[in-house]
C-alpha cells in the first residue's frame, strides 16, 4: 500500500479476538500500513449484519459463518471470504452444578474426556426421558457456529439425539454464565472466558473441551466482505501479515501476562485478568478444583493455526447438510469450498518467507501424532488432530461422508 488505509473490524468480547486486538495494540497493523479500528459488538448476528451492510470491512467471525453467508442462509445477502483463521480451539462445554452431579453419579470423570463424559450424559438423558421429565436445555452462540456443529457431533456420537433428546437454544456469549446460574439452561458451548466465568462464579463445571471433541480445529476466522477484498487486495494482504505476526506474539509464553491484561481491558473482553489465563496457559480448572493441562486448548500460531484449510470449510458444510440447514449438491459444496481462501493467505504471506502448507486441504483426523509436513518456506509441523470418536473426514469423499452420517443419525 502506498498510504495507510483505515480498516474497521468488528469483534466479540472473547479471548479468541486476541490476534485482532494484538494486531492493533502492539502496532503490527500500523507497521503494515493499516490504521485498524476495532468495534466491539454484542452478538454474532450483529457482526454478520454489520459486515453485510458495510459498517465493517472485516470481522472476527464464527468459522462457519462466512460459508452460511455465501450459501444464502443469512437474512442479508453478503459475499464473504475467510482468508485467515484466528487460531485453533478455545471452546469448552460447561454444565450446571446440578447436571454435573447427576453425570458424576453415572460415571462422568473430571478429566475432560469427551467419550466418557458423553456416555454419562447419555445415561442422564435416558433417565430423564424414562421419567417423563423436561428435556435438558443447552445454549450455543449461533446456529452457524462451530459450537453448534461440534456440540451436535459430540452428542450424536455419544448416542444422544440433538434435536429430540435435548433442546438447543441461542444466547450471546456474555449471557451464558448468568443463564446457567439462574437455571434457565443446563449447559452451554462457548468460547473463553465464558466457561471459566461459570467456574469462577461457582455456577458450573467444564465437562469437556473443543480440543477433545475435534482436535486442532478452527474456531474463528477473519471474515471479509468479498467486494471490499477484491477492490483492496493490498490492504487485505497487509492486514493478514499483521494478524500472522500478532499470532506469533500471542504464542510466546513470555507475553501471556501482557496478553491477558490487554484482553481484560473494558474496550475488549472487559473481564478479570484471572479469567483470561486458563485458556492462554491451557490449565483448565474442572470439578473439585482439579486443574487439567490441555496443551492445545487455544493455539494462536503453531500447527498452521492461521491457515484457512478448505477441509475445515467442507467439514462445516457437511454438518450444515447433516442437520438440515442446506441441501447437498455440487454447487453448494463448491460455494463452501471456495469461501476459505488459502490462495489469498499464501499471496499475502509469501514475502515473509514463512512456513506454508504444501496443500490446501487435508484428511481431518489422519494425524495421530505431531507430524512434520511438506511446506514452502520454513519447516512446519501439524497435528495431532481429529475427532474424539476416531472418525476421519476426507474432503475428497464428501458424498460418502454425508451418506454415512445420514445412516448413523440417532
Amino acid at each position: 500500500m502506498s498510504r495507510s488505509q483505515q480498516i474497521t473490524a468488528g469483534f466479540m468480547p472473547l479471548l479468541d479476538s486476541a490476534l485482532i486486538v494484538v494486531a492493533k495494540e502492539k502496532g503490527f497493523a500500523e507497521t503494515e500500513g493499516v490504521d485498524l479500528a476495532l468495534m466491539r459488538e454484542t452478538s454474532w448476528a450483529n457482526i454478520r449484519d454489520r459486515l453485510a451492510v458495510g459498517h465493517f470491512q472485516v470481522a472476527h467471525m464464527l468459522a462457519p459463518m462466512p460459508i452460511a453467508c455465501n450459501l444464502g442462509l443469512t437474512p442479508l445477502v453478503s459475499r464473504t471470504i475467510a482468508a485467515i483463521a484466528l487460531g485453533l480451539g478455545g471452546n469448552a462445554l460447561t454444565v450446571s452444578n446440578a447436571l454435573w452431579e447427576r453425570m458424576v453419579e453415572h460415571g462422568a470423570p473430571a478429566n475432560l474426556d469427551a467419550a466418557a463424559v458423553g456416555m454419562a450424559l447419555k445415561t442422564v438423558v435416558s433417565e430423564i426421558r424414562n421419567l417423563g421429565g423436561a428435556r435438558l436445555r443447552f445454549a450455543i452462540v449461533h446456529p452457524h457456529s462451530g459450537h453448534n456443529y461440534e456440540l451436535r457431533y459430540w452428542l450424536a456420537a455419544s448416542g444422544i439425539d440433538p434435536d429430540r433428546d435435548i433442546e438447543i437454544i441461542v444466547l450471546p456469549p456474555p449471557l451464558m454464565a448468568d443463564a446457567i446460574g439462574t437455571g434457565n439452561i443446563d449447559g452451554y458451548c462457548v468460547g473463553e472466558p465464558w466457561n471459566t466465568a461459570a467456574v469462577a462464579l461457582g455456577r458450573g463445571n467444564i465437562a469437556t473441551v473443543k480440543a477433545a471433541i475435534w482436535r486442532s480445529s478452527p474456531e474463528k476466522v477473519l471474515g471479509a466482505r468479498a467486494q471490499w477484498a477484491e477492490a483492496n487486495p493490498e490492504s487485505l494482504a497487509a492486514l493478514l501479515r499483521a494478524l500472522y505476526k500478532a499470532g506469533q506474539w500471542c504464542a510466546e509464553e513470555g507475553n501471556r501476562a501482557e496478553l491477558a491484561a490487554l484482553l481484560a481491558k473494558p474496550a475488549y473482553v472487559g473481564q478479570p485478568v484471572e479469567w483470561m489465563l486458563p485458556a492462554l496457559s491451557g490449565e483448565i480448572r474442572v470439578a473439585g478444583g482439579t486443574v487439567i493441562r490441555v496443551e492445545d486448548f487455544f493455539v494462536p500460531f503453531a500447527k498452521a493455526a492461521t491457515f484457512p484449510w478448505k477441509s475445515h470449510a467442507l467439514w462445516f458444510y457437511t454438518q450444515m447438510v447433516r442437520w438440515g440447514q442446506i441441501q447437498h449438491d455440487k454447487a453448494n459444496e463448491s460455494i463452501a469450498r471456495d469461501t476459505y481462501r488459502p490462495d489469498v493467505y499464501r499471496a499475502a504471506l509469501k514475502p515473509l518467507g514463512v512456513a506454508l502448507p504444501g496443500a490446501n486441504a487435508k484428511v481431518e483426523g489422519a494425524l495421530k501424532t505431531a507430524t512434520p509436513v511438506g511446506s514452502s518456506g520454513a519447516s512446519l509441523t501439524l497435528g495431532p488432530d481429529g475427532f474424539f470418536d476416531g472418525g476421519l473426514f476426507d474432503p475428497d469423499e464428501i458424498d460418502r461422508y454425508i451418506a454415512e452420517q445420514a445412516k448413523s443419525q440417532i
